[in-house]
């Protein structure tokens, strides 16, 4: 659906920042302070004349403060080091570095807790390394397992590691620090536990556990500026970890792996009249979240919010009925929802009706006060009978339904 965008669209499908870059811009879009040699030449916010020359492989400015990003001593009293990190090309590359550090192909295995973040699979399907499945509790908003995960750990010793997704991805939920630790203290399975937070700074104050790798020498804490920041553009994350760990990862990463322009602007968003910038922009996502957990239910046929409200997005049941007549979640519903919005009101969201425990629900990214004006709008319109849709696929050839869902879910983001 996104492929068809031509700049009009309202698109609440990858859950990108809304409000734009966590960057103090001046109305042209350019950086009202420098960001590298401390000059304005032209108005030039990068030194474009140092890009001739290879960028910095260590990263030692950015990592610096990314520590004092994290070192909130709420967790630990230690202190985060620039050798506690591994900074790559958005989180995707230290889900993939990870894997091929610590697991052989075609021997070893990972495990994940679905419904969650689809590059563990597609990066553990790329390197060979098979896939063990231990879901979270769709009774109890999608929580950690950490008794099953630990009954499985002690039943193959080929899994090598753990991937949790913490504000889960589709599911929102921030999941229990003591949940995280019962895992970490396996007393007989020797893997490294790996938190994805790419969501963290929509959770509550505290909630990151990056500082914890200091005391946790199994544990490895993703992070990016994507999502929170508003810089899905630069491809810009990290991992925190233990110095052993972290100096595993760069020393099998390429060289060169962060750009010099990327590795400015993440310096620059990490200052603090950006980082006022990133909070104002939190804040008014946390608002227009609020706003769609009042407005959405007054909705005809729109269900129960699912798992948590810890992330920059919403997971909800679409009703093949109204409540009042007994509506239930509908993966018919639901898709035939997702494609109208898309095809013809210009708006996207994301179907997860494929995922465990999201039978009849999208996905929907928080947007600014006028896209989800109009996400509101457009909603109401469809479902209180305005019209789906007719859908006959590509070239005119009908899909099976089961088709178009898993095609729709299919969809990594």
């Amino acid at each position: 659906m996104r492929e068809r965008d031509d700049g009009t669209n309202v698109l609440l499908d990858a859950n990108e920042n809304a409000y734009g870059p966590g960057l103090d811009l001046q109305s042209d879009g350019s950086l009202k302070t420098a960001m590298s040699n401390g000059s304005r030449a032209g108005g030039d916010t990068i030194d474009l004349r140092g890009l001739n020359r290879y960028p910095d492989p260590h990263q030692a400015v950015l990592k610096q403060k990314l520590c004092e990003l994290r070192n909130l001593h709420i967790h630990t009293a230690q202190d985060l080091k620039p050798d506690n990190l591994f900074v790559g090309v958005g989180s995707d590359e230290a889900i993939d570095a990870l894997l091929r550090c610590f697991c052989t192909p075609a021997h070893d295995k990972i495990l994940t807790c679905p419904p969650t973040y689809g590059m563990y699979a597609v990066s553990a399907q790329i390197n060979d390394i098979a896939v063990v499945k231990v879901p979270l509790d769709v009774n109890n908003t999608f929580q950690l397992q950490p008794e099953a995960i630990n009954a499985t750990l002690s039943a193959d010793p080929t899994i090598k590691m753990v991937y949790i997704c913490s504000p889960g991805n589709p599911s929102g939920t921030l999941i229990s620090k003591a949940d995280i630790q019962q895992v970490l203290e396996h007393p007989t399975w020797n893997g490294i536990v790996i938190l994805d937070e790419a969501y963290i700074d929509f959770a509550p104050d505290g909630s990151s556990l990056a500082e914890w790798v200091t005391e946790w020498p199994n544990l490895v804490v993703m992070q990016t500026l994507s999502k929170a920041f508003g810089l899905a553009g630069i491809r810009l994350g990290a991992a925190f970890a233990s110095p052993q760990v972290a100096g595993l990862l760069n020393n099998l990463k390429a060289p060169y792996n962060i750009s010099s322009p990327s590795s400015a602007l993440a310096i620059a968003a990490l200052k603090s009249e950006n980082l006022a910038v990133m909070r104002s922009n939190q804040e008014k996502i946390l608002e227009q979240r609020q706003r769609m957990l009042n407005e959405l239910p007054k909705i005809p046929r729109i269900g129960r919010f699912i798992g948590g409200t810890n992330s920059n997005f919403l997971l909800v049941e679409i009703l093949d009925k109204t409540r009042d007549e007994g509506g239930r979640p509908s993966n018919e519903s639901a898709m035939a929802l997702y494609e109208t919005l898309a095809e013809t009101r210009g708006v996207v969201v994301r179907f997860r009706g494929k995922e465990l425990g999201c039978e009849g629900c999208i996905r929907i990214t928080v947007g600014t006060s006028e896209e989800v004006d109009r996400l509101l709008m457009e909603i109401r319109s469809v479902l209180q009978g305005d019209g789906i849709a007719d859908h006959r696929g590509i070239n005119g050839i009908e899909k099976s339904q089961d088709q178009k869902e898993q095609d729709a879910n299919g969809v990594v983001a």
